[in-house]
Protein backbone atom coordinates (compact mmCIF):
# COMPACT_ATOMS: atom_id res chain seq x y z
CA UNK A 1 0.00 0.00 0.00
CA UNK A 2 1.53 3.32 -0.92
CA UNK A 3 1.62 6.30 1.45
CA UNK A 4 0.83 9.64 -1.38
CA UNK A 5 2.28 12.78 -0.65
CA UNK A 6 -0.18 15.16 -2.55
CA UNK A 7 -0.19 18.81 -3.18
CA UNK A 8 -3.79 20.54 -2.14
CA UNK A 9 -3.48 23.34 -4.10
CA UNK A 10 -3.03 21.53 -7.45
CA UNK A 11 -3.82 17.80 -7.15
CA UNK A 12 -0.67 16.93 -8.41
CA UNK A 13 0.82 14.02 -6.52
CA UNK A 14 4.06 14.66 -5.09
CA UNK A 15 5.91 11.60 -3.85
CA UNK A 16 4.49 7.87 -2.82
CA UNK A 17 5.91 5.95 -0.04
CA UNK A 18 5.71 2.11 0.76
CA UNK A 19 4.13 1.77 4.01
CA UNK A 20 5.66 -0.16 6.51
CA UNK A 21 5.79 -4.18 6.47
CA UNK A 22 4.51 -5.63 9.36
CA UNK A 23 8.25 -7.39 10.03
CA UNK A 24 9.60 -3.69 10.29
CA UNK A 25 6.92 -2.36 12.52
CA UNK A 26 7.69 -4.82 14.62
CA UNK A 27 11.19 -4.09 14.56
CA UNK A 28 10.72 -0.48 15.21
CA UNK A 29 8.81 -2.00 18.04
CA UNK A 30 12.06 -3.50 19.60
CA UNK A 31 14.15 -0.79 18.90
CA UNK A 32 12.03 1.69 20.87
CA UNK A 33 11.25 -0.74 23.72
CA UNK A 34 15.30 -1.02 23.44
CA UNK A 35 15.43 2.85 23.59
CA UNK A 36 13.18 3.39 26.86
CA UNK A 37 15.51 1.11 29.00
CA UNK A 38 18.15 3.12 28.35
CA UNK A 39 16.31 6.76 27.75
CA UNK A 40 14.50 6.14 31.24
CA UNK A 41 18.04 6.22 32.57
CA UNK A 42 18.47 9.70 31.31
CA UNK A 43 18.75 12.64 33.28
CA UNK A 44 16.74 15.61 32.65
CA UNK A 45 19.20 17.78 32.10
CA UNK A 46 20.18 15.08 28.98
CA UNK A 47 16.76 15.37 27.98
CA UNK A 48 16.37 19.03 27.75
CA UNK A 49 19.42 19.61 26.05
CA UNK A 50 18.44 17.73 23.32
CA UNK A 51 15.31 19.48 23.37
CA UNK A 52 16.88 22.72 22.80
CA UNK A 53 18.97 20.85 20.35
CA UNK A 54 15.67 20.30 18.40
CA UNK A 55 14.14 23.97 19.69
CA UNK A 56 17.11 25.46 17.37
CA UNK A 57 16.48 22.64 14.37
CA UNK A 58 13.29 24.09 14.14
CA UNK A 59 14.10 27.58 14.49
CA UNK A 60 16.61 27.89 11.83
CA UNK A 61 15.19 25.66 9.44
CA UNK A 62 11.64 27.18 9.85
CA UNK A 63 11.19 28.19 6.22
CA UNK A 64 12.02 24.87 4.70
CA UNK A 65 9.80 23.60 7.44
CA UNK A 66 6.92 26.25 6.44
CA UNK A 67 7.40 25.32 2.84
CA UNK A 68 7.12 21.08 3.83
CA UNK A 69 3.89 21.98 5.53
CA UNK A 70 2.04 24.61 3.11
CA UNK A 71 3.13 21.98 -0.06
CA UNK A 72 1.31 18.56 1.59
CA UNK A 73 -1.74 20.32 3.86
CA UNK A 74 -2.03 23.38 2.07
CA UNK A 75 -1.49 25.85 5.35
CA UNK A 76 -0.76 29.32 4.08
CA UNK A 77 3.24 29.79 4.15
CA UNK A 78 3.41 32.74 6.81
CA UNK A 79 1.27 30.16 9.13
CA UNK A 80 3.11 27.03 8.48
CA UNK A 81 6.46 29.15 9.45
CA UNK A 82 4.34 30.27 12.39
CA UNK A 83 3.38 26.82 13.25
CA UNK A 84 7.10 25.97 13.15
CA UNK A 85 8.49 28.64 15.74
CA UNK A 86 5.57 27.49 18.21
CA UNK A 87 7.15 24.11 17.99
CA UNK A 88 10.44 25.77 19.29
CA UNK A 89 8.50 27.52 21.93
CA UNK A 90 6.96 24.00 23.34
CA UNK A 91 10.26 22.24 23.29
CA UNK A 92 12.24 24.66 25.30
CA UNK A 93 9.24 25.17 27.69
CA UNK A 94 9.50 21.75 28.44
CA UNK A 95 13.25 21.54 28.78
CA UNK A 96 12.86 24.44 31.11
CA UNK A 97 9.92 23.07 33.46
CA UNK A 98 9.82 19.16 33.62
CA UNK A 99 12.21 18.86 36.23
CA UNK A 100 9.49 20.98 38.23
CA UNK A 101 6.69 19.43 36.99
CA UNK A 102 7.87 16.07 37.82
CA UNK A 103 9.27 16.79 41.71
CA UNK A 104 8.54 14.49 44.06
CA UNK A 105 5.40 15.72 45.84
CA UNK A 106 5.23 15.61 49.57
CA UNK A 107 1.98 14.60 51.72
CA UNK A 108 1.91 14.72 55.27
CA UNK A 109 0.41 10.98 56.23
CA UNK A 110 1.07 8.83 59.65
CA UNK A 111 4.35 7.81 57.80
CA UNK A 112 7.91 8.80 58.22
CA UNK A 113 7.89 10.34 54.85
CA UNK A 114 5.15 9.89 52.13
CA UNK A 115 5.50 11.52 48.43
CA UNK A 116 4.16 11.06 44.84
CA UNK A 117 7.37 9.83 42.58
CA UNK A 118 6.52 10.33 39.00
CA UNK A 119 7.62 7.99 36.62
CA UNK A 120 7.33 7.42 32.71
CA UNK A 121 5.29 4.51 31.61
CA UNK A 122 7.25 3.30 28.14
CA UNK A 123 6.56 3.47 24.31
CA UNK A 124 3.24 5.47 23.53
CA UNK A 125 1.74 5.68 20.44
CA UNK A 126 0.64 8.88 18.82
CA UNK A 127 -1.79 9.46 16.03
CA UNK A 128 -1.34 12.76 14.62
CA UNK A 129 -4.01 14.31 12.36
CA UNK A 130 -2.58 16.36 9.49
CA UNK A 131 -4.10 19.92 10.23
CA UNK A 132 -0.98 21.00 12.52
CA UNK A 133 1.39 18.26 11.30
CA UNK A 134 4.24 19.75 13.10
CA UNK A 135 2.76 21.01 16.38
CA UNK A 136 0.15 18.73 17.04
CA UNK A 137 3.37 15.99 17.26
CA UNK A 138 5.62 18.39 19.46
CA UNK A 139 3.03 19.19 22.19
CA UNK A 140 2.69 15.76 22.57
CA UNK A 141 6.21 14.60 22.23
CA UNK A 142 8.01 17.46 24.67
CA UNK A 143 6.51 16.66 27.45
CA UNK A 144 6.17 12.83 27.08
CA UNK A 145 9.37 12.24 26.67
CA UNK A 146 10.90 15.21 28.94
CA UNK A 147 9.18 12.81 31.24
CA UNK A 148 11.06 9.84 29.75
CA UNK A 149 9.06 7.63 27.52
CA UNK A 150 9.75 7.46 23.90
CA UNK A 151 6.95 7.48 21.19
CA UNK A 152 5.85 6.45 18.04
CA UNK A 153 4.06 8.55 15.74
CA UNK A 154 1.85 7.56 13.14
CA UNK A 155 0.60 10.05 11.34
CA UNK A 156 -2.25 10.88 9.16
CA UNK A 157 -1.22 9.54 5.73
CA UNK A 158 -1.34 12.92 3.66
CA UNK A 159 1.67 14.26 5.78
CA UNK A 160 4.03 11.69 5.25
CA UNK A 161 6.86 14.31 4.21
CA UNK A 162 6.42 16.15 7.90
CA UNK A 163 6.56 13.23 9.48
CA UNK A 164 9.87 11.78 8.40
CA UNK A 165 11.15 15.34 8.82
CA UNK A 166 9.81 15.57 12.34
CA UNK A 167 11.83 12.30 12.87
CA UNK A 168 14.71 13.31 11.53
CA UNK A 169 14.98 16.54 13.71
CA UNK A 170 15.02 14.01 16.74
CA UNK A 171 17.85 12.35 15.33
CA UNK A 172 19.63 15.49 14.14
CA UNK A 173 19.07 16.83 17.82
CA UNK A 174 21.23 14.16 19.35
CA UNK A 175 17.90 11.69 20.74
CA UNK A 176 19.15 8.10 21.72
CA UNK A 177 18.18 5.20 18.71
CA UNK A 178 15.24 4.16 19.03
CA UNK A 179 13.37 7.75 21.87
CA UNK A 180 11.67 8.92 18.33
CA UNK A 181 10.38 6.40 15.58
CA UNK A 182 7.85 7.45 12.35
CA UNK A 183 5.90 4.74 11.40
CA UNK A 184 4.76 4.86 7.61
CA UNK A 185 1.19 2.96 7.75
CA UNK A 186 -2.27 2.51 7.20
CA UNK A 187 -5.06 3.63 10.33
CA UNK A 188 -5.95 -0.35 9.86
CA UNK A 189 -2.39 -0.95 11.89
CA UNK A 190 -3.88 1.10 15.05
CA UNK A 191 -5.53 -1.62 16.47
CA UNK A 192 -2.52 -4.43 16.07
CA UNK A 193 -0.02 -2.20 17.63
CA UNK A 194 -2.72 -1.11 20.95
CA UNK A 195 -2.32 -5.28 21.48
CA UNK A 196 1.03 -5.31 21.43
CA UNK A 197 2.15 -5.07 25.29
CA UNK A 198 4.94 -2.93 24.06
CA UNK A 199 2.77 0.06 23.75
CA UNK A 200 1.81 1.34 27.41
CA UNK A 201 -0.62 3.84 26.33
CA UNK A 202 -1.43 6.53 23.52
CA UNK A 203 -3.09 9.65 22.40
CA UNK A 204 -4.86 10.86 19.53
CA UNK A 205 -5.90 14.17 18.18
CA UNK A 206 -8.49 13.49 14.87
CA UNK A 207 -12.05 13.01 14.37
CA UNK A 208 -14.53 11.99 16.73
CA UNK A 209 -14.39 8.24 14.55
CA UNK A 210 -10.45 7.85 15.04
CA UNK A 211 -10.86 8.72 18.48
CA UNK A 212 -14.06 5.73 19.39
CA UNK A 213 -12.13 3.69 17.59
CA UNK A 214 -8.34 3.77 19.48
CA UNK A 215 -10.36 4.37 23.14
CA UNK A 216 -12.08 0.89 22.01
CA UNK A 217 -9.14 -0.45 21.06
CA UNK A 218 -7.39 0.37 24.41
CA UNK A 219 -10.25 -0.13 26.55
CA UNK A 220 -9.46 -3.62 25.04
CA UNK A 221 -6.12 -3.90 26.26
CA UNK A 222 -6.69 -1.86 29.52
CA UNK A 223 -4.47 1.00 28.24
CA UNK A 224 -4.76 4.98 29.44
CA UNK A 225 -5.64 7.39 26.21
CA UNK A 226 -5.59 11.04 25.99
CA UNK A 227 -7.92 11.85 23.11
CA UNK A 228 -8.51 15.63 21.74
CA UNK A 229 -11.23 15.24 18.91
CA UNK A 230 -13.37 17.77 17.18
CA UNK A 231 -15.26 21.24 18.34
CA UNK A 232 -18.04 23.39 17.46
CA UNK A 233 -16.75 25.81 19.35
CA UNK A 234 -19.28 29.27 19.58
CA UNK A 235 -18.42 32.59 19.01
CA UNK A 236 -20.38 34.62 21.80
CA UNK A 237 -20.99 38.51 21.19
CA UNK A 238 -23.08 40.16 23.36
CA UNK A 239 -24.26 43.69 23.29
CA UNK A 240 -21.89 45.11 26.07
CA UNK A 241 -18.51 43.74 23.70
CA UNK A 242 -15.79 45.75 21.65
CA UNK A 243 -17.29 45.19 18.25
CA UNK A 244 -14.67 46.36 16.75
CA UNK A 245 -12.35 43.41 18.33
CA UNK A 246 -14.70 40.72 18.40
CA UNK A 247 -15.17 41.39 14.68
CA UNK A 248 -11.34 41.67 13.74
CA UNK A 249 -11.03 38.48 15.84
CA UNK A 250 -13.70 37.10 14.87
CA UNK A 251 -12.47 36.34 10.73
CA UNK A 252 -8.56 35.24 12.24
CA UNK A 253 -10.83 32.45 14.44
CA UNK A 254 -12.72 31.07 11.70
CA UNK A 255 -10.10 31.15 9.19
CA UNK A 256 -7.48 30.07 10.95
CA UNK A 257 -5.66 27.01 8.91
CA UNK A 258 -8.17 27.88 6.29
CA UNK A 259 -11.00 27.09 8.59
CA UNK A 260 -9.22 23.68 9.53
CA UNK A 261 -8.70 23.48 13.36
CA UNK A 262 -10.32 21.84 16.07
CA UNK A 263 -10.75 25.14 17.97
CA UNK A 264 -11.86 27.30 15.43
CA UNK A 265 -14.84 29.71 16.28
CA UNK A 266 -18.00 27.85 14.22
CA UNK A 267 -20.77 29.06 15.15
CA UNK A 268 -21.48 32.81 15.87
CA UNK A 269 -24.01 33.67 18.58
CA UNK A 270 -25.26 37.47 18.36
CA UNK A 271 -27.27 39.31 20.48
CA UNK A 272 -29.79 40.49 18.49
CA UNK A 273 -28.86 44.31 19.60
CA UNK A 274 -25.95 43.78 17.44
CA UNK A 275 -26.20 41.11 15.29
CA UNK A 276 -27.30 42.81 12.09
CA UNK A 277 -23.92 44.82 12.24
CA UNK A 278 -21.75 42.44 13.20
CA UNK A 279 -22.80 39.99 10.42
CA UNK A 280 -22.86 43.24 8.09
CA UNK A 281 -19.14 43.67 9.19
CA UNK A 282 -17.74 39.98 8.91
CA UNK A 283 -19.43 39.47 5.68
CA UNK A 284 -17.22 43.19 4.29
CA UNK A 285 -14.30 41.39 6.03
CA UNK A 286 -14.46 37.66 4.17
CA UNK A 287 -15.25 39.50 0.93
CA UNK A 288 -11.68 40.84 1.34
CA UNK A 289 -9.80 37.45 1.61
CA UNK A 290 -7.97 36.32 -0.95
CA UNK A 291 -7.95 32.78 -1.81
CA UNK A 292 -5.22 31.01 -3.55
CA UNK A 293 -1.86 29.65 -3.56
CA UNK A 294 -0.97 29.28 -0.30
CA UNK A 295 3.02 29.71 -0.98
CA UNK A 296 2.10 33.30 -1.76
CA UNK A 297 2.32 35.76 0.91
CA UNK A 298 -0.61 37.82 -0.44
CA UNK A 299 -3.16 34.60 0.18
CA UNK A 300 -5.31 34.42 3.21
CA UNK A 301 -7.11 31.60 2.35
CA UNK A 302 -5.06 28.58 0.58
CA UNK A 303 -6.63 24.74 -0.16
CA UNK A 304 -8.65 22.40 2.09
CA UNK A 305 -6.38 19.24 2.70
CA UNK A 306 -7.97 16.85 1.05
CA UNK A 307 -10.62 16.62 -1.81
CA UNK A 308 -12.84 14.69 0.52
CA UNK A 309 -13.02 17.40 3.33
CA UNK A 310 -13.94 19.99 0.34
CA UNK A 311 -17.04 17.49 -0.94
CA UNK A 312 -17.89 17.77 2.84
CA UNK A 313 -18.01 20.64 3.44
CA UNK A 314 -19.68 21.57 0.38
CA UNK A 315 -22.67 19.51 1.12
CA UNK A 316 -23.15 20.63 4.62
CA UNK A 317 -23.33 24.15 3.35
CA UNK A 318 -25.86 22.92 0.77
CA UNK A 319 -28.01 21.59 3.18
CA UNK A 320 -28.10 24.69 5.08
CA UNK A 321 -29.41 26.72 1.74
CA UNK A 322 -31.78 23.94 0.54
CA UNK A 323 -33.18 24.04 4.09
CA UNK A 324 -33.47 28.37 3.99
CA UNK A 325 -30.46 29.67 5.27
CA UNK A 326 -28.83 32.64 3.70
CA UNK A 327 -25.17 33.03 2.79
CA UNK A 328 -24.53 36.17 2.91
CA UNK A 329 -20.92 35.11 1.32
CA UNK A 330 -19.64 32.52 -0.66
CA UNK A 331 -21.80 29.65 -0.29
CA UNK A 332 -20.37 27.48 -3.41
CA UNK A 333 -17.01 26.67 -4.85
CA UNK A 334 -16.14 28.52 -8.20
CA UNK A 335 -12.88 27.06 -9.81
CA UNK A 336 -12.93 29.39 -12.50
CA UNK A 337 -11.92 32.24 -10.35
CA UNK A 338 -8.74 30.55 -9.99
CA UNK A 339 -5.56 31.07 -11.83
CA UNK A 340 -5.97 27.88 -14.55
CA UNK A 341 -3.11 26.21 -12.30
CA UNK A 342 -5.03 25.85 -9.13
CA UNK A 343 -8.45 24.70 -10.17
CA UNK A 344 -7.89 21.04 -9.53
CA UNK A 345 -6.94 21.79 -5.80
CA UNK A 346 -9.31 21.76 -2.96
CA UNK A 347 -10.23 25.58 -2.81
CA UNK A 348 -13.60 26.94 -1.09
CA UNK A 349 -14.50 30.35 -0.55
CA UNK A 350 -14.72 32.44 2.79
CA UNK A 351 -18.67 32.01 3.49
CA UNK A 352 -21.56 32.90 6.45
CA UNK A 353 -24.63 31.69 6.46
CA UNK A 354 -27.17 33.73 8.27
CA UNK A 355 -31.01 32.60 9.36
CA UNK A 356 -30.30 28.84 9.62
CA UNK A 357 -33.12 27.08 10.75
CA UNK A 358 -33.05 24.15 12.81
CA UNK A 359 -32.93 20.81 11.32
CA UNK A 360 -29.46 21.27 9.42
CA UNK A 361 -25.74 19.98 10.11
CA UNK A 362 -25.15 22.98 11.77
CA UNK A 363 -27.19 21.75 14.63
CA UNK A 364 -24.75 19.34 15.57
CA UNK A 365 -21.55 19.09 12.55
CA UNK A 366 -19.00 20.08 13.50
CA UNK A 367 -18.00 22.27 9.78
CA UNK A 368 -14.18 21.71 8.78
CA UNK A 369 -13.37 24.56 6.84
CA UNK A 370 -14.08 28.06 5.61
CA UNK A 371 -17.53 28.55 7.01
CA UNK A 372 -19.04 30.86 9.62
CA UNK A 373 -22.55 29.93 10.88
CA UNK A 374 -23.86 32.51 12.22
CA UNK A 375 -27.04 32.64 14.51
CA UNK A 376 -29.34 35.20 16.82
CA UNK A 377 -30.45 35.05 20.66
CA UNK A 378 -32.30 36.80 22.91
CA UNK A 379 -30.20 37.11 26.18
CA UNK A 380 -27.50 35.51 27.69
CA UNK A 381 -29.57 32.62 28.90
CA UNK A 382 -30.42 31.75 25.42
CA UNK A 383 -26.45 32.28 24.12
CA UNK A 384 -25.67 29.94 26.86
CA UNK A 385 -28.30 27.10 26.17
CA UNK A 386 -27.06 27.80 21.67
CA UNK A 387 -23.48 27.25 23.39
CA UNK A 388 -24.09 23.99 24.53
CA UNK A 389 -26.42 22.87 22.66
CA UNK A 390 -23.73 20.27 20.65
CA UNK A 391 -22.07 16.83 21.51
CA UNK A 392 -18.82 18.47 21.15
CA UNK A 393 -16.88 20.91 23.58
CA UNK A 394 -13.61 21.97 23.04
CA UNK A 395 -13.12 25.52 23.41
CA UNK A 396 -15.53 29.13 23.78
CA UNK A 397 -14.77 32.42 22.95
CA UNK A 398 -17.05 34.81 24.56
CA UNK A 399 -17.20 38.76 24.30
CA UNK A 400 -18.56 41.08 26.69
CA UNK A 401 -17.92 44.09 29.07
CA UNK A 402 -19.69 42.78 32.12
CA UNK A 403 -18.50 40.99 34.69
CA UNK A 404 -21.77 39.52 35.94
CA UNK A 405 -21.85 37.85 32.15
CA UNK A 406 -18.52 36.92 32.08
CA UNK A 407 -18.94 35.02 35.35
CA UNK A 408 -22.01 33.00 33.97
CA UNK A 409 -20.15 31.92 30.87
CA UNK A 410 -17.29 30.78 32.85
CA UNK A 411 -19.26 28.90 34.72
CA UNK A 412 -21.97 27.44 32.38
CA UNK A 413 -20.47 26.78 28.94
CA UNK A 414 -19.85 23.51 28.28
CA UNK A 415 -16.17 23.03 27.25
CA UNK A 416 -12.52 22.29 27.90
CA UNK A 417 -11.83 26.01 27.57
CA UNK A 418 -13.42 29.58 27.68
CA UNK A 419 -11.99 32.28 26.21
CA UNK A 420 -13.27 36.17 27.33
CA UNK A 421 -12.71 38.66 24.83
CA UNK A 422 -10.15 36.84 22.78
CA UNK A 423 -9.42 33.70 20.85
CA UNK A 424 -9.37 30.02 21.45
CA UNK A 425 -5.87 29.31 21.50
CA UNK A 426 -3.36 26.59 22.58
CA UNK A 427 -0.23 27.88 24.72
CA UNK A 428 1.91 25.61 26.43
CA UNK A 429 2.01 26.91 29.65
CA UNK A 430 -2.10 26.05 29.84
CA UNK A 431 -4.14 22.87 29.85
CA UNK A 432 -5.78 22.05 26.40
CA UNK A 433 -8.36 19.57 25.87
CA UNK A 434 -12.36 19.29 25.51
CA UNK A 435 -15.40 17.20 27.30
CA UNK A 436 -18.23 15.81 25.76
CA UNK A 437 -17.65 14.34 22.58
CA UNK A 438 -14.45 16.12 21.99
CA UNK A 439 -12.43 13.65 24.16
CA UNK A 440 -10.80 13.75 27.39
CA UNK A 441 -7.27 14.10 28.91
CA UNK A 442 -5.18 17.32 28.74
CA UNK A 443 -2.16 18.21 26.50
CA UNK A 444 0.30 21.33 27.89
CA UNK A 445 0.94 23.11 30.96
CA UNK A 446 1.89 20.61 33.77
CA UNK A 447 -1.39 18.24 33.52
CA UNK A 448 0.00 17.60 30.49
CA UNK A 449 3.15 16.20 30.97
CA UNK A 450 1.13 14.23 34.05
CA UNK A 451 -0.88 12.24 31.39
CA UNK A 452 1.94 9.57 30.63
CA UNK A 453 3.67 9.23 33.92
CA UNK A 454 2.99 6.53 36.90
CA UNK A 455 2.17 8.42 39.85
CA UNK A 456 3.72 6.61 42.00
CA UNK A 457 2.65 6.85 46.06
CA UNK A 458 6.06 5.92 48.31
CA UNK A 459 4.62 5.32 51.88
CA UNK A 460 8.05 4.84 53.95
CA UNK A 461 8.03 4.31 58.01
Amino acid sequence: MGIASINPATGEKIKVFEALTDTAVAAKLNLAQAGFERFRHTSFSERAGWFKAAAQILEDKQEDFGRLMTLEMGKTLASAIAEAKKCAWVCRYYAEHAAEFLTDTFAETDASQSFIRYQPLGVLLAVMPWNFPFWQVFRFAAPSLMAGNVALLKHASNVPQCALAIEEIFQQAGFPEGVFQTLLIGADKVAGLMADDRIKAATLTGSEAAGSSLAAAAGKQIKKVVLELGGSDPFIVLESADLDAAVATAVTARMLNNGQSCIAAKRFILADAIADDFQNRLKEKFQALKLGDPMEASTDIGPLATPDILHDIDQQVRACLDKGAIAMVGGKADPTQLPANLRQGNFYPPTLLTDIPPGTPADNEEFFGPVALAFRVSNLDAAIKLANATPLGLGASAWTADPAESDRLINEIEAGAVFINGMVKSDPRIPFGGVKRSGYGRELGIQGIHEFVNLKTVWIK
